[in-house]
């Protein structure tokens, strides 16, 4: 007998006990407790890959690749009258082409977090409220315009030897039948 009361007790304390933790959790959520970054509460904005020619005394040096992810506000995103991708996108690439202190061509000076907290900041300020909470890179890469051309070369020859080979693959027509 003295366990069962031991046992409605422990049952009744327990139950006491999550009603309590999941009255506080409510009440801390609902008075604008952000929930910590990375743990919940954002969303995940996905862009294509962006090329941003790098120009020096009117030059093209090469291009900026790049496939980033924003971690956003999904209130503050709903709120958007315009695609959150394009306008993310197109301040990143003001960003990058328009600031003279990101040199790839000097890969030992590049600041990754500096680029990053860069983009983030160019973004709110341009929208007016804290939308992009973090920008991940996803892909980073740079090419020169000599990589460019190279790789321009060596499809247009692998597209001739592939048409060479599927010419000479091909079974010669039988003249004269019908």
């Amino acid at each position: 007998m003295i366990k069962f009361v031991i046992a409605a007790i422990w049952i009744a304390a327990a139950t006491v006990g999550s009603v309590y933790y999941s009255f506080n959790r409510a009440q801390s959520t609902a008075s604008g407790e952000a929930p910590p970054p990375f743990f919940g509460g954002l969303d995940y904005l996905n862009t294509e890959i962006i090329s941003v020619p790098l120009l020096r005394n009117g030059q093209v040096y090469g291009y900026f690749l790049g496939r980033l992810v924003y971690t956003v506000d999904p209130e503050e995103l709903q709120k958007l009258s315009i695609p959150a991708e394009a306008l993310v996108t197109d301040q990143t690439y003001a960003y990058l082409y328009a600031n003279p202190q990101i040199d790839f061509l000097k890969r030992s000076t590049i600041d990754l977090d500096a680029i990053r907290n860069g983009i983030r900041d160019s973004i709110n300020e341009r929208i007016g409220h804290k939308l992009v909470h973090d920008v991940l890179i996803q892909q980073l890469d740079f090419l020169t315009k000599e990589d460019v051309r190279d790789n321009t070369v060596r499809r247009r020859i692998s597209a001739i030897d592939s048409a060479i080979r599927m010419e000479e693959a091909a079974p010669p027509e039988a003249e004269g039948a019908h």
